[in-house]
């Protein structure tokens, strides 16, 4: 004779596992300088888009007598320019240009880099050794020459300026990509999907993508602040942003002569480029800690 059990059988309650974003997103909440870094961001870009709106003057409007007011001036928060033109309205106004002259190279470079460091890290043998040879060529140069050669041989404009970050960038981004499929493509789960029959498109973007990706864009936003100080020199030499558009670093240099009379007026663009360069900076380096890529 069996007696049955009374024992009720302990029941494990279900947890639904997180998902790889959502740990990121909450290691990210908790780093505050990313945090800050990122609330400054935002109200840059939404600075930019309501530009119409904030502005407290006409950006284009010129004044011989109102040139170079001081800081606090009547009708002008910031002063005025050597033009007399409202300087509030055209800091407002220019951070549309530096931060898309900022971001777009830095966009399309992460495109196209990453294209090519991945075919050159997956496919390996001759293939690689075509490819990466021939960005260690654009490579061997410092970004500021190749940058400032580039447009030079182009000329100023904001289209040959884009397409002059975007080649210096272009070969950073790739060797990153490469080096990091190379690892990806070494990997037991690679070999084992390539085992089982699968194709080289279907392993690259059922395997690959999603685990070179990461590394490669946190590495790209780290590029932007050096993206801006790039745009905001060639600017600064004549080779950027044409007059009289707003931009930081063209603003930079058109206040350089002012600097002797009104310090504090001719800082203020130069500040705006300080205070994105850190923020992209601790942004991205928040992203790295959060998505947790080695150095």
């Amino acid at each position: 004779m069996t007696i049955a059990s009374t024992v009720d059988p302990i029941v494990v309650p279900y947890r639904r596992s997180r998902g790889h974003w959502a740990n990121v997103g909450a290691r990210l909440a908790r780093n505050p300088s990313a945090l800050i870094a990122g609330a400054v961001l935002l109200a840059l870009v939404a600075m930019a888009i309501a530009a119409p709106w904030l502005m407290p003057a006409d950006p284009f409007a010129t004044s011989m007598f109102a040139r170079l007011k001081p800081i606090g001036s009547a009708g002008h928060l910031l002063g005025t320019d050597e033009l007399g033109r409202d300087l509030l309205s055209r800091l407002i106004l220019g951070a549309r240009l530096s931060l898309f002259m900022g971001i777009t190279p830095v966009l399309l470079a992460f495109v196209i880099g990453s294209a090519l460091g991945i075919l050159a890290g997956y496919a390996g043998g001759l293939v690689n050794t075509a490819v990466m040879r021939s960005i260690d060529i654009l490579y061997a140069f410092p970004s500021v020459l190749l940058a400032i050669a580039l447009s030079g041989a182009l000329g100023a404009g904001i289209f040959n300026a884009l397409t002059s970050l975007t080649i210096v960038f272009v070969p950073q981004i790739a060797r990153i990509a490469e080096s990091v499929t190379t690892q990806v493509r070494r990997s037991d789960y690679v070999d084992a999907a390539r085992a089982s029959g699968a194709g080289a498109f279907t392993i690259v973007r059922a395997h690959v993508l999603g685990n070179v990706l990461g590394p490669i864009f946190v590495y790209a936003t780290s590029l932007i602040s050096v993206s801006m100080i790039l745009a905001s020199g060639l600017s600064f030499l004549g080779l950027g942003v044409k007059p009289p558009e707003p931009e930081w670093g063209l603003m930079l240099n058109t206040l350089r002569t002012a600097i002797y009379t009104q310090p504090w007026i001719a800082a203020l663009p130069g500040a705006f480029i300080f205070v994105t360069s850190i923020s992209f900076n601790m942004l991205s380096d928040g992203l790295r800690s959060a998505m947790e890529v080695k150095q």
